[in-house]
């Protein structure tokens, strides 16, 4: 077939696949029996996992396309993150899970799946992707030394029960399934453990508190038992109690004593408590050196306004975000690390800094005065925050493009190489008066993603934005849609009227 004849092929199936989800939209459910409706949900459920396949199979093309090269990204995930506008999660999943139950190549060479059983289940729609996903985090937990025949062996057990059985049951049966492969341990290696090691710090949530998983080598355990078992004592490192021992050198024990009687505290709380005194304690910024051109420490920034009532929430460089009182702390009991506190006037500006003549790079104060403001990287859609970021020059250094504060914005490394001539470049502009957001930087996509060239902002960092943003066009479409309704009923009353 030519290849205009896979065109039309593919084409026509992709207008079927709409044809057939507008037909199910547009039904009528409630005449349906319970049976009948039990049973149209069982087959468009199967039918749903089945189209999870396919998302498999555009990952594994994404990947062997090499289409992030094309459009300047880091990864095949980001590349799919921007073109189907995915959660950074559900983008990294699609491709992991690819790499797991999609077709290898090697050398031009068609290869199986690494759990070829998993991915022909998933194909015939018989289990969730949650439970195709369980499955994998069980396979790869075995051992390396585990052997092919045991391997199979077990991605068969694990994937004919989730074939009928329930996802949550997975993650039990695995970890019996484990038990009986490697009973007592010996057969991970160090290899395993290292490839297995990770901590995750999640995002943040709205009550400013932030979850924290992973596993961690022996080494690293090593290292922590002894940082705990003195600072996570009973009494010790109490930020409720302000006679708590809290020091680096030798402790009183009639006072520890003392303050372990008061304690309250949970195990979980007291070593939370432990590893935060440890870093305020134990860290020397002279010894930290600089990330980005500015000494490693925490960069706060708060409204004059809020510090004034001592309320509100004060803003790091990373994206987190602190109350008023424990920014204050924060900064009162930090003895090593460097602190900068940025204070915004009522309209969230800084103070201008001009250019530094005969320099190229922003100084200290540029820098800090950027973070105040952007907060992260400024191309839309990026969540890189201040921390993993570079300054960089609106209108080029090269180009006579002045180190002013106003000729300056943030971008990750990964978005600054997409900065470029040509027609696959990305330009950035800073935003006039007349803009919904003044001052702002502004990113320009190449024509072949917007023939408009319309300057868009990243409002990643400033999620106030994005919300009165959507308000907005919420109004604005009810006051159509209103203004609509109301020239309909005078077309309509004036027609009574005629007759």
């Amino acid at each position: 077939m030519e290849s205009g004849g896979f065109t039309a092929e593919v084409a026509a199936s992709v207008h079927a696949l709409r044809a057939a989800v507008d037909g199910l939209l547009e039904s009528q459910l409630i005449p349906l029996s319970d049976d009948e409706f039990t049973s149209v949900m069982r087959e468009v459920e199967t039918e749903l996992r089945r189209l999870d396949a396919l998302k498999v199979q555009f990952a594994t093309e994404t990947v062997r396309r090499k289409l992030h090269e094309t459009v300047g990204v880091s990864s095949p995930a980001r590349f799919l993150e921007g073109a189907l506008r995915l959660s950074r999660a559900d983008a990294y999943g699609r491709v992991n899970l690819a790499a797991k139950i999609g077709v290898r190549r090697q050398l031009g060479e068609e290869l199986e799946p690494e759990f070829p059983m998993l991915a022909e289940a998933q194909r015939a729609g018989v289990m969730s992707v949650d439970a195709v996903r369980r499955i994998v985090h069980v396979m790869d937990r075995l051992p390396g030394s585990t052997a092919i025949e045991l391997r199979e062996r077990a991605e068969a057990s694990l994937t004919e029960y989730a074939a009928t059985g329930w996802p949550d049951d997975v993650r039990p049966l695995g970890e019996a399934l484990l038990a009986r492969v490697d009973p007592d341990g010996r057969l991970n290696t160090d290899a395993d453990r290292q490839r297995k090691r990770g901590v995750t710090l999640g995002t943040e949530r709205v009550d400013g508190m932030t979850p924290l998983c992973g596993e961690i080598t022996p080494e690293l355990r090593a290292l922590v038992d002894p940082l705990l078992a003195k600072y996570a004592r009973p009494g010790m490192c109490n930020p409720e109690d302000p006679e708590s021992p809290n020091t680096a050198g030798p402790v009183d024990r009639d006072a520890l004593e003392a303050a372990a009687k008061r304690d309250t505290r949970t195990a979980a709380q007291r070593n939370h408590d432990a590893l935060l005194a440890f870093l305020r304690l134990e860290l020397d910024a002279s010894k930290l050196g600089t990330h980005r051109g500015v000494p490693v420490g925490t960069i706060l920034t708060m409204s004059a306004a809020d510090v004034e009532k001592g309320t509100g929430i004060a803003t790091t460089a990373a994206g987190g975000t602190l109350s008023i009182p424990e920014a204050m702390r924060l900064i009162a009991n930090a003895n090593h690390v460097d602190n900068y506190l940025a204070v915004l006037d009522s309209h969230g500006m800084p103070l201008h800094f001009g250019r530094v003549e005969a320099h190229r790079l922003a100084s200290k104060a540029q820098r800090l005065a950027l973070t105040a403001t952007e907060r992260g990287c400024t191309r839309p859609g990026c969540s890189a925050p201040a921390t993993l970021v570079a300054v960089h020059h609106v209108t080029e250094w090269a180009k006579g493009g002045a180190t002013d504060i106003d000729n300056l914005t943030l971008a990750c490394d990964a978005c600054h190489t997409l900065v470029k001539d040509g027609p696959d470049g990305w330009k950035t502009v800073k935003l006039g008066a007349d803009s919904a957001f003044p001052g702002r930087t502004g990113w320009i996509a190449p024509h072949h993603m917007d023939p408009t060239a319309t300057p868009q902002v990243n409002h990643r960092h400033h999620p106030d934005e994005a919300m009165t943003a959507a308000v907005a066009r919420i109004q604005a479409r009810n006051k159509r849609e209103r203004d609509r309704l109301k020239q309909w009923l005078n077309r309509r009353n004036s027609s009574l009227t005629r007759h």
